[in-house]
Formats: C-alpha cells, structure tokens, sequence
C-alpha cells in the first residue's frame, strides 16, 4: 500500500513541476512563440507611425506602410514625411537594406543603424518574431505577469539580451529591457493602449522607448491598423524595393 501510494504521489509531484515549468502545458520557448502571435500575425500589413522627440520638445513624425512574411522577412515603405516618401527597407533575417529612389539601389544597413535618427533603431522598426532571434527562460512570475529572459541566438542579433515582462491575461507585452553583452542598460520600451485591431488581433497599440544613452529623448510608435495578409516571396527581394508602393 505504502509503495502504491508513494508512487502515487512521485506521479502527482512530476505532474505539478511539469505544470510550473511549462506554462500553459509548453516551455518558456512556446510561450515565447505565442507571446509573438499575440504581439503580432506571423504575415500581416501595417501603418504605423514614429515620433522621435527631442529634449527641447521637437518633435518629428515618419509615417510607415509595412508588410511581413513568416518569420524572418519583413519589408517598410516610407509614406511621409515627403522627404523621405517612397524610400524602402528590407530585412531578411540578420540582413537590412534601406533603398533611396534618389540613389537607386539598395543600400546596406545594420540593426542598430536608425532610419529615423530616434532611438527606436532599425531592428525595432523592422522587428522579427522574439522566438526566432532568443532562446527563452522563465525568470519569475506571479498572478499577473511572467518575467522572461531572453538570450540572443547568435551575436549579430541586436541586444544580446532581453528582460520580458508579459501579462498572463491574453499573454500581452507589457515592457522590455534590452542589455548590451556586458549586462548594460540600452534601452527599455513600455507598451500601452491595449486595442482591438480586428480579426483575433488584439495588442498594444502604443510603444514608447527610452535609452540611458540618450537622456531626454524618447520615440513613440503609433500602430493604427494590423490586418492579416499574404504575399508572395517576390515582395521580400532586393528588386522589388522600388516596387513596395504598388502592394497598398
């Protein structure tokens, strides 16, 4: 009897380590994998826009279309200022371009370059799912929230490591801490405004970020419509850059 009960309550115990590590019945990477469904559609288009503003109060609007396939691809047409109207960005995986009709080719960039000048930096303008580019682990939790920490896959990667805080209701983004690879504070983003966007989609709909690094400044980014949507592999290629403008 003894036996029978011991064994009993080593299935019980496993089966309670097993609930608490895996939230939701998965890993921390799972739960990763959802919170960026959550965050946004794996293939979608977009309008967002970013204020960069400066300590003296200036402010400065850029007015984006952008479109997403998968993972790993991901393409931003400039719509305003007119200054900048019709130039293009492109990611695909750890690789950036930023095409200027003036120049007429493609132009290299890298993930902490800004096309803005703010401190939103190319990798948060042209953003990739968390899951793909961060391994994940559950720092802490309670009733609200889960703490992950986030560890950078490989070294081309923007911030070798990210603090995570996600509201269990909806497993919503709540704020971000991005730290060099010596543990230094970059930057910390705060998500707010939490909107229905339509189709499933339901996130925040405002994103500020502040940066030790430029004291004063701030940028904000401002998402107004998120519809799921298709495209074809052609869109996330280097020649269709000048051709982004046709898929609006």
């Amino acid at each position: 009897m003894n036996t029978k009960i011991t064994k009993i309550s080593s299935l019980f115990i496993s089966l309670l380590i097993f609930l608490t590590i895996s939230a939701f019945g998965q890993d921390a990477q799972a739960l990763l994998v959802q919170v960026d469904r959550n965050l946004m559609p794996e293939s979608y288009e977009a309008y967002r826009k970013v204020i960069d503003i400066e300590p003296d109060g200036k402010q400065r609007e850029y007015i984006f279309y952008s479109v997403k396939k998968g993972r790993d691809k991901t393409a931003l047409l400039f719509l305003a200022p007119a200054s900048e109207k019709d130039r293009a960005m492109l990611r695909i995986g750890d690789n950036m371009w930023l095409y200027i009709p003036s120049v007429g080719r493609p132009i290299r960039q890298t993930s902490l370059q800004s096309v803005t000048g703010g401190v939103f930096n190319n990798s948060d303008i042209l953003s990739l799912d968390l899951s793909v580019e961060y391994n994940a682990s559950i720092l802490s939790q309670n009733n609200q929230e889960y703490i992950l920490d986030l560890e950078a896959k490989t070294q081309s990667v923007a911030y070798a490591r990210v603090k995570l805080w996600v509201l269990k209701n909806g497993l919503v983004v709540k704020k971000m801490e991005c730290y060099s690879a010596t543990n230094m504070l970059l930057k910390t983003l705060e998500f707010k405004q939490l909107k229905d966007f339509g189709g499933g989609i339901v996130r925040p709909a405002v994103v500020e970020t502040t940066s030790p690094l430029y004291k004063g400044y701030r940028s904000i980014m401002i998402i107004s419509r998120v519809t799921r949507k298709e495209f074809p592999d052609e869109v996330f290629t280097l020649p269709y850059m000048s051709k982004l403008k046709g898929l609006r």
